[in-house]
Order: C-alpha cells, then sequence, then structure tokens
C-alpha cells in the first residue's frame, strides 16, 4: 500500500477512536454546547485547512505556472499572506454584526454559507480555468468574508456557557482547540493527498463538503442552545430598513456584495498592507478608549499588549503555509517506506500533535489549577515564544547537517519543529480565546474576539514579509544545497529564534504589570 494512502487510513481510524474517548470523559464536565461547536469548528477548520495545505503549492506549480519559479515564490507568499491576514481581519466586522445585529447563530450560519460557496468556486476553477486569477481570487473572497463571520463567533458563542471565570474554561478551549485540530489533521492528510497525487480540485472539493458537514452538525443542534445566541433584537430581523429589506437581510444582502470587491484586493498587495496598518491602529486605539469607559476597562489593556506578542508569534509560526512548506517540498527527503509523502501532509503533523496533547494541558491547567500554582495567561505566552524559538533552532540544525553533508534535510528536524511548535501553540492558542471572553466586558465580547483575530491577521501578514526574504526558486541541478538552502538559515535563525526569544525576555519582564491589570482574572 502507498505510505500517504496508508497515512490517511491511520488518520481517520485513530480520531475516530480518540475523539469519542475525549468526549466521554468530558461529557459529564462541560454542557452540550461545548461538543456542538467542537464538531462544528472541526468541520470548518477541516475546509480551512485543507484548502490552506494545498494553496502555495497550487499558486506556484499551477497558477502562476507561466513565470519564473522564483517570482512564482514571491507572489505566491504575497498572495498567501494576504489570504491568511484577510481570514483573520473579517472577524472584526463579523463580531461586530454578531454583537449588534445577527446574534451569534445567524452569523455563524451565515459565515458557513459563504465559505461552501467559496470552495465551490475553487473547485470549478481546477475543472475550468486552473490559471485564471481573478476566478480564483473570487473562490478565495467568499471564504474570507464567510470566515470573517463564522470563525469568531463560534469562539465567542462557546463562552457564553461558562461564567467569567469559570474554571472549566480554560480546559474547554482546549478541547475546542482539539476539535480545531482534528479537522486540520485529517484534512491535511486526506485534501492534500487529493489534490497533489490525484487532481487540485478533489482536494479542494472535499475541503467544501467538511464546511457543509459543519453547516449541518450546527443547525441540527439549535434546539440545545436555549436562548443564547439569538438576534440581540427582534427588530432588526422583522422591521423594514431599507427597500422592504429588514437590517439583517440587508448585511447578508451586502456580505455577498463585498466578495468581489473583496477580491480585487488580492492584486494590490500595497493598498492592502497600508488598510491593514490602518485598522490596526483604529480597533488598538478604540480598544484604549474602551478600557475608559467599563468597570475594570484595564483588563482591554491586557489583550492589546498581548496583542502585540500574539501576532509576533503568528508571524513566525505561519511560516508553515508558506516557506516551511517550500522547504519541505524541495529539500526534505520524504522518503518514508518506500514511496515519497506528499509536502502538503506534513502540515498534517501540527494538528496531530495537538489532537495528543490538547487533552494533556487541559488535564495540566485543571490539575495546576487546583492546586494554585497555574500559570498566569501572559506567563504562558512567555513558554510559547520560548518553545517556538527551540522549533526553529532544531530546523536550522537539520539545514546545517544537511549543507554539511551535500544531502536533504532528514525528515525529523521537520518532525521535531512541528513538535515544538505545536506544544508552543497550546500554551497560546487556546489560553489567548479563553483569556478574551474572561477579560472583556459582556456586551463587546464579538468585538473584542474579532480584535484579537485581527492579531493573527497582522502576525499572518508579517509572515509575508519574513517569508520574502527567502527568495529562492526551483532546486537547480549546477546550484550547491549551501547556495539554496542558506537563505532558509539565515531567515529562521534570525527572526525565529534571535527575535523571538527577545520578545519572549521582554513580555517575561511584563508578566508582573499584566498580572496587576488583570484585576484578579488567571
Amino acid at each position: 500500500m502507498d505510505f500517504s494512502l496508508g497515512l490517511i487510513i491511520f488518520g481517520w481510524i485513530f480520531c475516530l477512536i480518540w475523539i469519542p474517548f475525549v468526549i466521554k470523559t468530558n461529557s459529564k464536565i462541560h454542557p452540550r454546547a461545548l461538543f456542538v461547536c467542537f464538531f462544528a469548528e472541526m468541520w470548518e477548520r477541516f475546509s480551512y485547512y485543507g484548502m490552506r495545505a494545498l494553496l502555495t503549492l497550487y499558486m506556484v506549480k499551477i497558477v502562476f505556472q507561466q513565470i519564473s519559479s522564483g517570482e512564482a515564490d514571491v507572489k505566491s507568499l504575497a498572495i498567501y499572506g494576504t489570504y491568511t491576514a484577510s481570514i483573520y481581519l473579517g472577524p472584526i466586522i463579523g463580531g461586530m454584526m454578531a454583537d449588534k445585529f445577527l446574534g451569534f447563530r445567524k452569523s455563524i450560519l451565515l459565515g458557513g454559507v459563504l465559505i461552501s460557496l467559496g470552495h465551490i468556486v475553487l473547485a470549478a476553477q481546477g475543472l475550468i480555468d486552473e490559471t485564471n486569477e481573478f476566478f480564483f481570487f473570487i473562490a478565495l473572497s467568499f471564504i474570507v468574508v464567510g470566515t470573517g463571520y463564522f470563525k469568531p463567533n463560534i469562539s465567542s458563542f462557546l463562552g457564553k456557557f461558562y461564567e467569567q471565570d469559570d474554571p472549566r474554561k480554560d480546559p474547554a478551549y482546549n478541547i475546542f482547540y482539539m476539535g480545531i485540530n482534528v479537522g486540520a489533521f485529517l484534512s491535511a492528510l486526506t485534501c492534500g493527498y487529493l489534490g497533489e497525487s490525484i487532481g487540485w480540485h478533489w482536494g479542494f472539493g472535499l475541503a467544501g463538503i467538511g464546511m457543509f458537514v459543519g453547516l449541518f452538525v450546527f443547525w441540527r443542534n439549535l434546539k440545545h442552545f436555549g436562548d443564547k445566541g439569538l438576534v440581540p433584537d427582534e427588530k432588526y430581523d422583522t422591521t423594514s430598513f431599507f427597500a422592504g429589506l429588514s437590517l439583517n437581510k440587508l448585511i447578508i444582502l451586502l456580505s455577498f456584495v463585498i466578495v468581489p470587491l473583496w477580491a480585487i484586493l488580492f492584486s494590490y498587495d500595497d493598498v492592502f498592507k497600508f488598510g491593514l496598518t490602518g485598522i490596526t491602529i483604529a480597533v488598538l486605539g478604540y480598544l484604549i478608549y474602551l478600557s475608559t469607559k467599563y468597570e475594570n476597562g484595564s483588563r482591554l489593556l491586557v489583550v492589546l499588549i498581548l496583542f502585540i506578542f500574539h501576532a509576533m508569534f503568528w508571524a513566525l509560526f505561519e511560516q508553515a503555509g508558506g516557506t516551511l512548506t517550500l522547504i519541505t517540498d524541495r529539500f526534505v527527503d520524504r522518503t518514508i517506506g518506500g514511496s515519497e509523502i506528499p509536502a502538503s501532509q506534513f502540515q498534517a503533523l501540527n494538528a496531530l500533535f495537538i489532537i495528543v496533547f490538547a487533552p494533556v494541558f487541559a488535564w495540566l491547567w485543571m490539575k495546576l489549577n487546583k492546586l494554585k500554582a497555574e500559570p498566569s495567561t501572559p506567563l504562558k505566552f512567555v513558554y510559547s515564544l520560548v518553545l517556538l524559538a527551540i522549533g526553529f533552532l532544531i530546523i536550522v540544525f537539520g539545514a546545517k547537517s544537511a549543507i554539511a553533508s551535500g544531502e536533504k534535510i532528514v525528515v525529523w528536524a521537520i518532525i521535531f519543529m512541528y513538535l515544538f511548535h505545536t506544544l508552543g501553540e497550546l500554551c497560546l492558542s487556546p489560553v489567548g480565546l479563553s483569556m478574551i471572553t474572561k477579560l472583556s466586558p459582556p456586551h463587546i465580547v464579538g468585538f473584542t474576539m474579532g480584535a484579537w483575530f485581527l492579531s493573527y491577521s497582522v502576525g499572518n501578514k508579517m509572515a509575508t514579509e519574513i517569508g520574502k526574504l527567502i527568495s529562492v526558486g526551483e532546486l537547480e541541478a549546477n546550484a550547491s544545497m549551501a547556495e539554496q538552502i542558506s537563505p532558509y538559515v539565515d531567515v529562521y535563525l534570525q527572526w525565529g529564534v534571535y527575535v523571538v526569544l527577545g520578545c519572549a525576555a521582554v513580555l517575561l519582564c511584563l508578566v508582573p504589570l499584566l498580572k496587576k491589570l488583570m484585576k484578579g482574572i488567571n
């Protein structure tokens, strides 16, 4: 049997055993809503990561095949960065729409429909014209706008089922985060294999089916949510606002209209960067303003400060879908069991490690909490940055060893790099989601969650700029290993190790101040 196909079979069997075990052992501790959100988010992330696993390779090898490989790398990384940054930019508006008008339920369903349409268009492009850039950008834009509604609101919606400082909240978000990564794990294995081995549109199409399943799971369980997540005021659904349409219907219509407008941005990288910078300044300024309006508003200042370190973490972590995919494709010995594993399937490692270790971290935080020894949220962020730096140090050593030997990088370097990056992620990402629901005033939790996702957006766009420092085309027969790999080594060492450890040191010094501003919230 083909080893890659064997990985897919192993992955699905493993998840079919592991997920029921985790649910069974936690079903008496947490509300049903956790597991509904778990499955809905799992399938939404299946669609996102299934597409992400293929995106950079698809652009380099198919969409921009007519230009030189070096130029294709730079252009693909720029578009990849704009896309992933947009994915986390949309939640600012989506969160506000849910808070004020649509409610969490309607926002989640609208987002799922838009995402599904994006995958349909992307799969259709593979059958019609793979080099049509605008068609490609329309597909990405459907997913961007849909994720803006889906992503922040399902995270915020889950928080409604727990009290503000409920000790179960961090473990709940760890379990929820495991759901995200079950989807990412299965999609990177399955969609990656289909896309690279059978046909790109097959991979993209399967990712879309995943989103349909997630929508169905959420819709079927609406009756179990009680009165949570409904439209804040029925008049937004029933009262005519413009041309006989209610305000909420008009919002839904405009959500479709904005898709082609957003698609145009993919062709204007400088405009996007300028806009993202302006939005970031405005949002952070508004957070400072809000911190003066609410009781315990100083907690919002913690969100603002950690925003910076969170963005830096993702600027390096998100090399996974860009330069780390390219280095894996070109310079890593991927032959295992007599067959070569597609580069895209290696992105499943991060998700696999989260599936395994998320319940361990959930248990660890609960245990330390009972012992009154649980690290504060800012200190957990420090740990995450240190672990991220260790991961980059491993790939740097692996690359230097390959340069010395003249052979490709050993596969274990990539595997252990993803392991340490994952451990860092578990100290940061689910903790950050939980933090927002604890530190934000209840009436603006959707906006604050959207602002938090903006830090992902900034980090992803920074990842593009860091990735573009590595301008390496296809491996040429007459080029030495050192000439080809050295740019990766230099950038990963400077940014992934030195800069990240510097950020960790600064944050460590700020921990006492941040704990004071949090006013009793851990």
